[in-house]
């Protein structure tokens, strides 16, 4: 059996606003990841993904508050650790975290190296800069990224260089988990499939034992994830294996996804573009039901009053109200309806 790196029990993370409100942002999310995996978390904007990466760092500072739950590495809850014990024992070393947009983060007055050094002489007291030199060159070219990008400034290199330039630092302490938060957005499809063959490479290497890989676009994980979670407003509405997910989504919201999506074929021109209509629900406000209530084509009275917990098919998860074969049968009628 696979080792458990991470385990989340139950998180809650909430947004308190300046009047006092709570926005439930991450609300009872329970997963496990086992070394060797990748497990991917997908979601509109607003969906707590980034939000859930936070938490799963610890990363709670005002407006960001920890509410109930735990988060497990290596037996220690780090949600409970005071953050000054967080940093000198976890961060960087047992976990690491390239959040969005980080590669323009870079400083643009110091070289890629003094950037390299600074993570290093953070965490390894008294290395010496020809040791990190060193051991920072044997990344790159394992890696495949040239050496001479250590002596270059972040304004000297492209959007997909710097994203690669960053992942490599990120994880130059082996840290055994990364959270990448949308590694791969803004770049072109090009840069895309390079940026996914290197964070491939550090698991295949042993440089990270596992990852957690965010991401908006659901079909991207195809060539990543091993897992799939599909968030909707703060709750984990399906889990499962990765081409279950893509090829067969279970709830209305994952197919809803699935189906937006514009794939390349003849008569692409005449058809009709599948969308979600309406808007995710007010966090703010107490929610009974389903989130997904007020988008769902299919929805019941039932689905806007009672609790809907997950329910477990084989080794997949989903909310609703429906049983899957209630809901094959329901996608099924859609299909005839939309070809007569």
């Amino acid at each position: 059996m696979a080792e458990i790196l991470l385990q989340v029990k139950n998180l809650k993370s909430v947004y308190k606003t300046r009047f006092n409100e709570r926005i439930i942002a991450v609300d009872d999310v329970s997963f496990n990841l086992e070394s060797g995996k990748c497990l991917g978390i997908a979601g509109e904007s607003g969906s707590g993904k980034s939000t859930l990466a936070m938490s799963i760092m610890g990363y709670y500072h005002p407006p960001l508050f920890y509410e109930s739950g735990a988060v497990y590495i290596n037996g220690i809850d780090i949600a409970k650790l005071p953050y000054n014990q967080l940093r000198e024992r976890i961060l960087g070393k047992e976990i690491a975290y390239i959040p969005q947009a980080a590669m323009n983060a870079l400083n643009p007055t110091q070289k890629i190296i003094n950037l390299v050094a600074d993570v290093m002489k953070e965490h390894i007291k008294g290395i010496s800069f020809n040791e990190i030199k060193r051991i920072a060159e044997e990344r790159f070219e394992t890696l495949n990224l040239p050496k001479d990008v250590l002596q270059r400034y972040p304004i000297e290199l492209s959007g997909g260089m710097k994203q690669r330039t960053v992942i490599a630092i990120s994880t130059i302490l082996n840290p055994g988990i990364l959270v990448a938060d949308e590694p791969t957005s803004a770049l072109d499809v090009t840069s895309q499939k390079i940026v996914i063959k290197l964070l491939k490479n550090l698991i295949k290497r042993g440089f990270i034992k596992a990852m957690i890989f965010i991401t908006h676009e659901l079909p991207l994980l195809y060539n990543i994830a091993d897992e799939i979670l599909v968030m909707y407003a703060g709750e984990i509405v399906e889990s499962g294996k990765t081409e279950e997910i893509i090829f067969d989504p279970i709830h209305p919201y994952s197919h809803g996804l699935m189906n937006s999506i514009i794939v390349p074929e003849k008569g692409i021109k005449g058809k009709k573009l599948a969308v979600i209509t309406g808007a995710p629900p007010n966090l703010k406000s107490k929610l009974n039901g389903c989130r997904f209530f007020e988008r769902c084509q299919f929805a019941k009275d039932e689905c806007k009053s009672e609790k809907i917990n997950l329910k477990s098919h084989g080794p997949r998860n989903y909310r609703c109200a429906f049983e899957i074969d209630e809901l094959k049968e329901m996608y099924e009628d859609g299909k005839k309806s939309a070809t007569t």
